[in-house]
């Protein structure tokens, strides 16, 4: 029996490391796609994987992974669009975007869809890593690059992001058939956020104690591709609660349709 495949982004540390171990260990053959040339070549000897290298802050790295997966794999089973950051201090990509918006948007949305004919036929299912920090974000399609609004270290943006990233999911599943599902993971143990003087202070004040192992945060990615789930296309999961609190303009109409057309002109997709 031919071995499933997953593609997992931000597989060189946290989650991604995590469930890029546990989907190994099940039989998958895994990409490990990461931006640390060390970490990620690590992570995909320890597990029998295949490295692949790309940072997000260039979106002509992006379009060479896309290249590089689909000439490496004749199908892809599972995209799992995990890599993201919190950038504490606004600044622009290679691209002239504003990295958070091009690190967890953008960059996902573009190797999506360039990877469409691999996906479309292996009845793949997407998976995108959103945050319960959705509801502080604000989307504002006028605006993507938050060259209007104050910066305040991030935070809205990055929740913004994550708007974005249940958004895709939905209009995704939508617009192609695929199943596309998003999940919070839970405030996780990592190094995300690591130059975030406000999670540096919460991580300092808590020794740790609010955040959970990476281990459990990554469950949710695994069993959804590995089980699926009954939940309707395009479900945004709290953990693995279907159903997850969103900010308002999640559900407002035709804002996923809206932000995908502003995405694909952005990255010059037809």
């Amino acid at each position: 029996m031919t071995s499933l495949t997953i593609v997992i982004t931000g597989a060189s540390s946290g989650i991604g490391a995590n469930a890029a171990g546990r989907l190994a260990v099940a039989g998958w053959e895994v990409a490990v796609v990461g931006r640390n040339p060390d970490r990620t070549a690590a992570v995909a000897d320890s597990i029998g994987g295949t490295p692949f290298l790309a940072d997000f802050d260039s979106l002509d790295e992006v379009r060479t992974l896309a290249d590089s997966l689909a000439r490496r794999y004749d199908r892809i089973d599972v995209l799992a669009n995990n890599a993201g950051a919190l950038v504490s201090r606004r600044g622009v990509s290679a691209d002239g975007h504003e990295r958070t918006f091009q690190h967890n948007h953008l960059a996902p949305f573009l190797l999506t869809n360039l990877l469409m004919p691999v996906l479309e036929k292996s009845s793949a299912t997407v998976i995108g890593t959103a945050s319960g920090a959705n509801r502080f974000g604000r989307l504002r399609l006028d605006d993507l690059d938050w060259q209007k609004r104050p910066y305040l270290g991030g935070w809205q943006a990055y929740g913004t992001s994550k708007i974005e990233t249940i958004l895709f999911a939905r209009e995704l599943a939508v617009r192609t058939g695929l199943t596309a599902y998003s999940f919070h993971p839970g405030y996780v143990r990592t190094s995300f956020g690591s130059d975030s003087a406000l999670i540096r202070f919460g991580n300092w004040l808590s020794r740790g104690t609010l955040a959970i192992s990476p281990e459990e945060g990554a469950t949710p990615l695994v069993q959804l591709a590995i089980e699926g789930s009954d939940a309707p296309n395009g479900t945004y999961f709290d953990g693995l609660k279907p159903g997850g609190p969103v900010h308002s303009s999640v559900n407002e109409a035709g804002v996923s349709r809206e932000l995908w057309d502003a995405s694909a002109k952005i990255v010059g997709l037809s």
